[in-house]
């Protein structure tokens, strides 16, 4: 039984050492790169850089109070 157990944790460890051998590696450095680019040229669109207006903020309290 322990013979056809390690022969399938065997067989899962190859498959996934296909897929690790699939990957496209990329440095570090070279993506930190691309990533700072992609932010530099995104800021205007990045709401944690620019702000939020108040007026489109969809969960804001209403001002107005009504009594029933």
């Amino acid at each position: 039984m322990s013979e056809s157990f390690s022969v399938a944790a065997m067989k899962k460890m190859v498959q996934q050492l296909w897929l690790h051998a699939g990957l496209n590696c990329i440095k570090v450095s070279k993506e930190a790169a691309n990533l700072k680019q992609f932010s530099l040229q995104n800021v205007q669109h990045d709401p944690l850089l620019t702000g939020v207006s108040s007026s489109t903020i969809p969960l804001r309290y209403q001002k107005v109070c009504y009594f029933l």
